[in-house]
């Protein structure tokens, strides 16, 4: 009997609990943020005026959010990568992305603190008009899950350096990178349709 490759293994294994519940949560994120964006969309498209006159004087900082969107997409590489060097068996290179990615997600949340925090003092805030209220909601829901996935890649860190991973044993890496994927597929979309729109 002729041994199996290692596509065909891969093929007949089934898919995991881990994996599988991660995707039935993408799915219910997809419907979230679709509700978010058509929310957006039906108070855009139902104003002459975008942003309102009331807001007219306030500027959303693109070029600032473009260069965060930047650092974002960047850890989505080294999130991708980190899963690559576990699967290869290759621990620091591994540990040192996974690190790189945390980073760049606590970085994308500082810069966006910020930002936000600019924007309150300019008077664009929650209570101010319907603009504030979809821009903080939509956003903010965006950040809130950046530091989900900030927080679950933390716990990864953590079981990274207790030699809890392999290139055999890594599934809470692969969930960890499809959800962080996720996210910052998700950010560009956001960032284009609210800041310029």
């Amino acid at each position: 009997m002729m041994a199996q490759t290692e596509f065909e293994m891969t093929e007949n294994r089934p898919l995991s609990n881990a994996k599988l519940a991660v995707l039935i949560l993408l799915g219910s994120e997809t419907m979230l943020f679709s509700g978010l964006i058509g929310a957006f969309l039906v108070f855009r498209m139902g104003n002459v005026t975008w942003p309102p006159l009331s807001h007219a004087d306030i500027e959303l900082p693109r070029i600032v959010t473009g260069f965060n969107t930047l650092l974002l997409i960047i850890s989505g590489f080294t999130m991708f990568h980190a899963l690559r060097s576990i699967q290869q068996n290759r621990i620091i290179l591994f540990r040192i992305l996974l690190i790189g990615t945390g980073l760049l997600g606590l970085i994308f949340l500082s810069i966006q603190g910020y930002e936000w925090s600019q924007l309150i003092k300019n008077g664009l805030t929650l209570q101010s008009s319907v603009y504030g209220a979809i821009f903080y909601v939509l956003i903010g829901c965006h950040a809130v899950h950046v530091l989900g996935a900030v927080i679950w890649l933390v716990i990864v860190i953590c079981m990274a350096f207790s030699g809890r991973f392999s290139s055999d044993r890594h599934i809470g890496v692969e969930t960890c990178t499809i959800y962080w994927i996720y996210v910052v597929a998700l950010w560009p979309i956001l960032y284009f349709l609210v800041y310029f729109a």
